[in-house]
């Protein structure tokens, strides 16, 4: 990749799996590499994107009215906040974009593929992620983290079962688009995933001298 334009990163994983606990060691990393950088999140991102992120955690509804309410949050999220950032030469890393509805909605609850695809199409158009970051954790292992920390959302609440699809549907995206996907072990200490982290950043996205 070359070193020039701006990039568009995200992180990805199921809940539990310590993406968050990297986010702001990977958005140090950029900064140090010389990239003007925006970190953000999904969903979310914007105020209105804030605002449907929490009906979407905590209010009970439809998984298909779940599932727009996503994707209206990310063309939200998109039009304000991702692209405009990019088109100014600023970096952007995001916590989630839509591989996660491909892995919750779709993997997690079972909305059609063709459904989710056709929404991203209209939503993204051809824009999609440079570079993923799926921090991979077996399922018993991210619910035992969740357990020890806060009060959980209405998809942490999920069962083992449902996680199981979640995993299983990042993992099969992540197979299908090999050149944009690095999974991570997430199961391991933070020195081994941060030496992981910073050996792709510094590959990818380092200039050439």
């Amino acid at each position: 990749m070359s070193a020039r334009r701006a990039r568009f990163i995200t992180v990805e994983g199921i809940d539990g799996a310590g993406k968050s606990t990297h986010l702001e060691w990977l958005a140090a990393q950029l900064r140090a590499l010389g990239h003007s950088l925006l970190v953000s999140r999904e969903p979310g991102g914007t105020e209105l994107g804030e605002r449907l992120r929490e009906l979407v955690l905590h209010a009970d509804m439809d998984v298909e009215t779940e599932t727009l309410i996503m994707f209206a949050a990310r063309r939200e999220h998109m039009a304000r906040v991702i692209l405009p950032a990019l088109a100014a030469g600023q970096w952007v890393l995001c916590d989630r974009f839509s591989d996660a509805s491909f892995a919750y909605q779709g993997g997690g609850k079972g909305v059609a593929h063709d459904k989710l695809s056709t929404l991203e199409r209209w939503v993204q158009g051809d824009f999609g992620p440079d570079l993923t970051l799926l921090f991979d954790i077996p399922t018993e292992q991210a619910r035992s983290r969740l357990a020890a920390a806060r009060s959980p959302d209405r998809f942490e609440r999920e069962g083992q079962a449902f996680f199981e699809r979640v995993r299983d549907a990042y993992l099969k995206r992540a197979a299908a688009q090999p050149e944009r996907f690095v999974v991570i072990d997430a199961s391991r200490g933070i020195e081994a995933i941060q030496e992981q982290i910073g050996d792709e950043i510094r590959q990818r996205f380092t200039p050439d001298v």
